[in-house]
């Protein structure tokens, strides 16, 4: 059975670093939020929000920096908190001083927006009261107040019908109609790249990404989606597992807001177990993984009222605050030992799978389910029921293995033309060089073969879902301005996830390199159909590649086009090179 989830509370040393917030649902005397001005059904406006932090940072200039650090790609300012202690804000002076830096970012979803009014008051509480501004010591709280501007400012109350509450909030989408909490890889959006630069300038060695859940209905308010513990390798995945979820899952308990893994059902329903989220670098916890970053992703549930989800919203972000507070010396050297031991890795997962023989459980409390006729047509619908709570052990699926591993190459390179490859390397404080002057190599690269790409759009690509790939050696002059990649570096994970085409948001899955896909050259049929025969004479191992594929497909021999295509694309004598071939090539 799953102990960490239900140990009992107070079961860890050591008292928690931050009080029990002032009462939560009560207006603060002096400078309340626009939620505690309000009937705890409502969240704040953008520019509300944005001038109570520019009232605080002016008022408390010793405690809170408050500047804009970007822009959307509506154009609306993206803003950034630091709150220290000692009024030191400098990034450069606290990394040179081993500091610990946690991190909130709240609004990538702005119809989700608990952690938006939470941090307002936790900002201002910071400021306003001593004690729990000394319990922060040395680590420095970085915030981003609102991610998602341009959503923020499309209100509404009519595009999320399954939740309860608030009255108005922002949209999902941004002013390009994307979903920011999709993008950290492909990068369509500014806001992906101001998030990517500051990541990587900051480093922060724990992340808390707010939002609200969709799904079953269960007692639970609060669920909680953490970075894949099998995927943080044998230093910080056993302490994320064995010591830090615990902790906080314990805590949450001790202050009335008992929490659950993320109801992500195997079957229809909860009863018959749940599966840990597998979040991939498209989302915020998977791509703060590619960093050695610890990441959690709150996920309050969406039909409890908003003044119990903006509650425990508040308590999680401050219980793991708390604990990365008082535990940040050991996971910045897990962070570090982590960095050290990729340099020198032999091998890669790239992609990771379920392990369905592993099992553990975990005591749910849920709501029975039930299903019976619909009264808008013909078919069975299910629906929870409230007045039938349980409390049960269900299978809880929290173990994954590494599905496709790579051997790790001494470097990568990569062709300047691939210029947008380059900036999101560049972006994400990946080492290196540009080659001086023309040079000649032995190289692996990959030559692609069969593809299972989407039929619709996905977050504005054609998502490649399935890639396959032979690996071959060659001859390869790199050209002067060519990138060299060397894997001894502390950001070599990013570069490995990314660049491996297998990898589960590598950039030749989001459609980076499809150019590579396309012969640029064609064929006049009545023109080929001579030299075709000439081919097969003088090609041997053409002749029985073609032989073999008539036998396998006679239905197509009736077709000119398929016929010559196959011979056009298998000969030696009219090849293109480039033709599918991979562009990042791998030096042993």
């Amino acid at each position: 059975m799953l102990q960490c989830y239900n140990s009992t509370p107070g079961s860890l040393p050591g008292a928690p670093l931050f009080p029990l917030a002032p009462e939560i649902q009560t207006m603060h005397p002096e400078l309340p939020t626009p939620y505690e001005r309000g009937n705890q059904n409502q969240t704040t406006l953008w520019t509300d929000c944005i001038a109570f932090y520019e009232t605080l940072a002016r008022r408390f200039p010793g405690v809170l920096k408050f500047e804009q650090a970007g822009v959307s790609d509506g154009g609306i300012p993206l803003h950034v908190g630091v709150v220290s202690a000692d009024g030191v804000f400098d990034r450069e002076q606290i990394k040179r001083a081993g500091r610990t830096v946690f991190f909130n970012n709240n609004g990538i979803h702005p119809g989700e927006p608990e952690g938006i009014d939470a941090c307002m008051a936790m900002v201002r509480d910071l400021c306003f009261d001593p004690s729990r501004l000394a319990a922060l010591g040395d680590t420095v709280l970085l915030f981003v107040p609102v991610y998602n501007v341009d959503g923020c400012l499309n209100r509404a109350s009519t595009s999320r019908p399954n939740q309860d509450g608030p009255e108005l909030f922002g949209f999902r989408g941004n002013s390009r109609h994307l979903d920011l909490n999709r993008d950290f890889i492909k990068c369509d959006t500014l806001n992906a790249r101001f998030f990517n630069q500051l990541v990587t300038a900051w480093d922060p060695d724990v992340m808390v990404d707010t939002h609200t859940s969709n799904g079953a209905d269960y007692s639970y308010t609060m669920t909680l989606i953490h970075t894949q513990a099998d995927k943080l390798g044998s230093g910080l995945g056993p302490f994320l597992r064995d010591t830090m979820l615990p902790h906080i899952f314990s805590e949450m308990d001790a202050r009335g807001w008992p929490t659950c893994p993320y109801v992500n059902p195997i079957a229809e329903t909860p009863d018959d177990g749940i599966v840990e989220f597998l979040e991939v670098p498209r989302f915020s916890t998977g791509f703060t993984t590619l960093h050695n970053i610890i990441g959690f992703m709150p996920e309050t549930h969406m039909l409890k009222p908003y003044r119990d989800r903006y509650a425990s919203m508040r308590t999680l972000v401050e219980v793991t605050m708390a604990f990365t507070v008082q535990h940040g010396a050991r996971i910045r050297a897990l962070r570090a030992e982590a960095k050290a031991s990729q340099r020198r890795q032999a091998a890669w997962p790239v992609t990771w799978k379920l392990d369905e023989a592993r099992p553990t459980t975990f005591r749910f409390k849920g709501y029975e389910a039930r299903r019976h006729p619909s009264v808008l047509g013909n078919y069975t619908r299910l629906s929870y029921d409230r007045s039938k709570p349980y409390e049960k052990d269900i299978p809880y699926y929290s173990n994954f293995v590494a599905d496709t591993v790579v051997q790790a190459p001494k470097a990568y390179i990569v062709p300047q033309a691939w210029r947008e490859v380059i900036e999101r390397l560049q972006w994400n404080g990946v080492q290196m060089t540009r080659i001086e002057a023309p040079t000649t190599v032995t190289a692996r690269y990959y030559q692609l073969g069969d593809l299972a790409t989407r039929a619709t759009a996905y977050e504005g690509h054609m998502f490649h879902d399935e890639v396959q790939v032979e690996q071959r050696t060659g001859s390869f002059t790199l050209a002067a301005g060519d990138w060299y990649i060397p894997l001894d570096q502390d950001n070599a994970r990013y570069a490995v996830e990314t660049l491996e085409p297998q990898g589960h948001d590598s950039f030749f899955r989001w459609g980076f390199f499809n150019a590579v896909l396309e012969r640029k050259e064609a064929i006049s049929d009545y023109v080929f159909e001579d030299l075709a025969v000439e081919l097969l004479r003088t090609e041997p191992e053409l002749k029985a590649r073609f032989d073999a594929w008539k036998e396998a497909n006679p239905d197509k021999l009736s077709d000119q086009d398929a016929v010559l295509q196959f011979i056009l694309h298998n000969c030696a004598a009219h090849a293109e090179p480039e033709w599918r071939r991979y562009p990042i090539l791998s030096i042993a």
